[in-house]
């Protein structure tokens, strides 16, 4: 994804959503929030207008018309050119056949996990635990009642990897607070100690 001319994947929904037909920024605008695509996608008003400047610099949309409504401002309809079409194509299946090298903030927390006490992390995961199960019934319930309204399942695939993901990190805390708790506890807190712990809680107290 480094090489491309447009990086940011607001930028691929754009082109996604242009491939249905042309629209103008606040239209698409609407259509992203309608559709709930904050749940996958970062975006904004005034970063949605600057990725279709970058993608009209780049060849993969242009102007169609100008049109205005009422006493409104003018607004401009873009168009995907086939440029545009063939990036589209090309990005998507980037995406979907080559994992990407990621920072997820659990990760981050994981690999400087030492700098806190066993006990406290034990307590801190369980909480962990609490809180992805609360997530895991929201999106289910999300599931089902689309799936009720008569939402193809092919449009819930994403919530159905969330829910993958959930259960991944979930299992994965309940195996570590089991090591922490069975084996790693004593070597763990003898480390802790020896990094100043004991200085810091008695400058605490």
């Amino acid at each position: 994804m480094a090489g491309r001319k447009v990086g940011n994947l607001l930028g691929l929904a754009v082109l996604s959503y242009l491939s249905r037909r042309p629209m103008h920024p606040y239209e698409l605008s609407r259509t992203m929030r309608d559709n709930d695509d904050a749940r996958s996608i970062k975006f904004s008003h005034g970063s949605l207008y600057m990725v279709f400047r970058q993608l009209e610099k780049a060849g993969f949309i242009t102007e169609q018309e100008t049109l205005r409504e009422g006493q409104r401002p003018e607004r401009t309809v873009y168009a995907l050119t086939a440029e545009g079409r063939a990036e589209l194509r090309d990005w998507m299946r980037e995406l979907v056949a080559e994992p990407a090298h990621e920072y997820p903030r659990f990760v981050a927390a994981l690999s400087l996990i030492a700098a806190l006490p066993p006990g406290e992390v034990t307590e801190l995961l369980t909480e962990r635990r609490r809180r992805l199960a609360e997530r895991r019934a929201a999106i289910r319930r999300l599931i089902d009642d689309a799936t009720a309204a008569g939402t193809h399942p092919l449009f819930l695939v994403e919530e159905e990897y969330r829910l993958a993901l959930l259960d991944a990190d979930a299992s994965f805390v309940a195996g570590f607070i089991e090591r922490i708790t069975d084996d790693w506890g004593p070597l763990w807190e003898a480390h802790h100690r020896s990094q100043g712990a004991p200085q810091e809680e008695e400058g605490a107290s």
